[in-house]
């Protein structure tokens, strides 16, 4: 064993464990339908592919408007915003009022989607479309929403081509990461990760 090594400290898991330590994922916007005919805008960290077909997942709660209206629904979008919408992304998790739902949305441009009912943050680098598949329960407090994607976008300057060096791609379109619990990162540099020959999906 490296005695430089840092000893690992046991957490207690009688509590949540995921605010002792900074973990790394991506950041998105759902989009979800209101009853009443508005749109709610709402950003999730906690969100990725759902397997290797085109699949989405999002953890949420039956408590939130975003699992209910989906579930209504039947449809849900997912934007991935840009490192310069950093704003926009923080006022969508305003606070949600009696009688007037989320004020702070107006300040959020978005584009109408065109398979399922609803709307997109302007200006993400992805765009995707979905139809509810299940929702799964159970997960304490929370649940899991699956999604089928139907219809899917990208901007021009993310998508990755045949002869085109990644590295440059990243660092001329920037990711936003999210380091949970509060922090935040613009992702412009990387490396090719070494994968063991033979390796497959």
């Amino acid at each position: 064993m490296d005695e430089n090594l840092p000893e690992n400290v046991e957490l207690d898991i009688s509590e949540p464990i995921w605010d002792r330590f900074f973990y790394i994922i991506s950041l998105v916007i759902i989009g979800t339908r209101e009853a009443d005919g508005g749109h709610d805008l709402a950003p999730k960290h906690m969100a990725m592919p759902i397997g290797w077909d085109n699949y989405f997942g999002f953890v949420c709660s039956p408590t939130h408007a975003t699992q209910s209206n989906a579930e209504r629904s039947g449809v849900f979008t997912v934007s991935y915003p840009r490192p310069d919408q950093l704003l926009q992304t923080s006022l969508a998790a305003s606070p949600r009022f009696d009688k007037v739902g989320k004020p702070a949305l107006a300040a959020l441009p978005v584009v109408p989607a065109r398979v399922v009912d609803g709307v997109l943050v302007e200006g993400a680098y992805v765009e995707l479309e979905c139809e509810l598949e299940r929702i799964i329960d159970g997960f304490g407090r929370n649940s899991l929403i699956i999604g089928r994607i139907v219809a899917a976008r990208a901007a021009e300057d993310a998508l990755r081509v045949m002869d085109g060096d990644d590295a440059d791609l990243i660092h001329h379109s920037p990711l936003l990461a999210y380091l949970s619990p509060g922090r935040f990162a613009k992702v412009d540099q990387s490396l090719s990760f070494p994968f063991p020959a033979g390796m497959r999906k």
